[in-house]
């Protein structure tokens, strides 16, 4: 799968009411970091509840190829033996990111301060996106990097051998980037500071300071200024992966637009670096309830109950919330198709530069259904249709986009005709059980 394989339409229908509790997977952007932090302590770490989607398993086989020692136990129940900081040894063969871009991105930088020479590939969606943005930065370390036209994949990484610290300011909103330049700062010297005008998810943050890393944040008048000292051991740790948000919001908003559901969706993590969607929903009038707030494994998590909410109102969504939801995009705007009133979106250009051009993906996804769209470099505005409104019956573009699959076969559940997807096999790549999870809900999704 993760795009190699031959394409899987798949078809869904109008839903009955749903209904049950929707165990969705882990958090796919810890389940990355707890493998390469965990292949750079030294000693085991212990990892539950770790996504077991394509995209982690391709990071999985990438920390092997480095020289950790990498073991599944049972379902989501992992160990990685480390080989510490600075610890890496060459790869003998290419390392195959598959469809994931958090993770090419954050290997490039865990092995960018230590002198080795690798070279990185992935599918045909992932060979596409820019990867300038962190060999960039990489290069005032003193690595050297070698790629097709426009830094795109396959590329090689020569690993600096006299590495120097680095001072950063974000030109964009990028967790990944962020987190490649720290990752390339442990095995620096002296102090590697990273500066974001825009806070981003901060699960590298959160994970270097539980494995034993000296991390600051603090606001500043360039933004938040991240402090890493380099040089550390890193101490193996025992990480419980939170339920992923980004997952969770299929269910969640399949359930706000099929008639009479009710479901819940437990230990959801509550990042507040990654739930700009469900402060979006709720503001749009979503029947929202945030049960038994806790933390687990370092993450706030609570319990969702989310039932059909026929008052859904088009609202402006915030631009400075982008970074908290950019990969909802894609589902947001299917639920704005079933509200009342347009919903616009500003501020989202990063989406054109995800696994595909997501604006434009949804735009003709969308158009194909019924619904009026309005777009530009950096905006997306959807015209509501109301419950039950869109017209359905189109065939949508995937471009090998895992979010874009799952965003339109929840589409079909609510809409008058069936919809279908050309390709929904991208879905293996972060969601594995998205098929019998959501019909087993009460969704009538099938293979086309």
């Amino acid at each position: 799968m993760s795009g190699h394989g031959e394409a899987q339409p798949m078809i869904s229908g109008r839903s009955a009411p749903l209904s049950g509790v929707a165990e969705v997977p882990g958090d796919k952007s810890i389940s990355h970091r707890a493998l390469i932090f965990g292949a750079m302590a030294v000693g085991e770490t212990r990892i539950t509840g770790l996504l077991e989607g394509q995209d982690v398993l391709d990071t999985a086989k990438a920390m092997q190829a480095f020289g950790a020692t990498v073991t599944r136990h049972g379902l989501g129940a992992w160990s990685v033996q480390g080989v510490g900081v600075g610890g890496f040894r060459e790869p003998a063969d290419v390392i195959d990111c598959g469809n994931s871009g958090t993770g090419v991105r954050l290997i490039m930088g865990t092995m960018a301060t230590t002198p080795i020479t690798a070279t990185f590939t992935g599918d045909a969606s992932l060979r596409k996106r820019p990867m300038g943005r962190v060999t960039d930065p990489l290069a005032l370390f003193g690595t050297r990097a070698y790629g097709r036209q426009g830094g795109r994949l396959p590329m090689t990484v020569v690993g600096a051998a006299d590495p120097m610290p680095v001072r950063y300011a974000l030109p964009v909103a990028s967790a990944q980037v962020k987190s490649a330049v720290l990752l390339a700062g442990l095995n620096a010297p002296g102090q590697t500071v990273v500066i974001e005008k825009e806070p981003t998810r901060d699960h590298s943050e959160r994970m270097l300071i539980g494995f034993g890393a000296e991390l600051t944040v603090e606001k500043g008048a360039e933004g938040h200024v991240i402090t890493l000292t380099g040089r550390p051991e890193l101490r193996p740790q025992t990480v419980a992966v939170p339920r992923d948000p980004s997952s969770a919001a299929f269910p969640v908003c399949a359930a706000l637009i099929v008639e009479g559901s009710d479901i819940r969706v437990p230990g959801v993590s509550q990042n507040l670096t990654r739930n700009g969607l469900y402060l979006t929903l709720v503001e749009m009038g979503a029947r929202i309830d945030f049960e038994n707030p806790r933390e687990e494994g370092g993450e706030s998590v609570a319990d969702l109950r989310v039932r059909f909410s026929p008052g859904l109102k088009g609202i402006e969504v915030p631009p400075d919330r982008a970074p908290s939801m950019i990969d909802e995009y894609p589902i947001l705007s299917v639920v704005a198709a079933f509200a009342e009133g347009r919903t616009v979106m500003r501020g989202v250009k990063e989406l054109r530069v995800k696994e595909s051009d997501r604006i434009d993906a949804m735009a003709r996804g969308l158009e194909a259904c019924g619904a009026r769209i309005e777009e530009d470099e950096d905006t997306l505005i959807v015209h509501g249709m109301g419950p039950g409104g869109l017209p359905g019956g189109g065939t949508a573009q995937t471009h090998l986009d895992h979010r874009i699959a799952m965003s339109f076969l929840v589409a079909g559940m609510a809409a008058k005709a069936e919809i279908a997807v050309d390709d929904g096999s991208p879905i293996v790549t972060s969601f594995p059980i998205f098929e019998g999870l959501m019909n087993g809900l009460g969704a009538a999704i099938r293979r086309g």
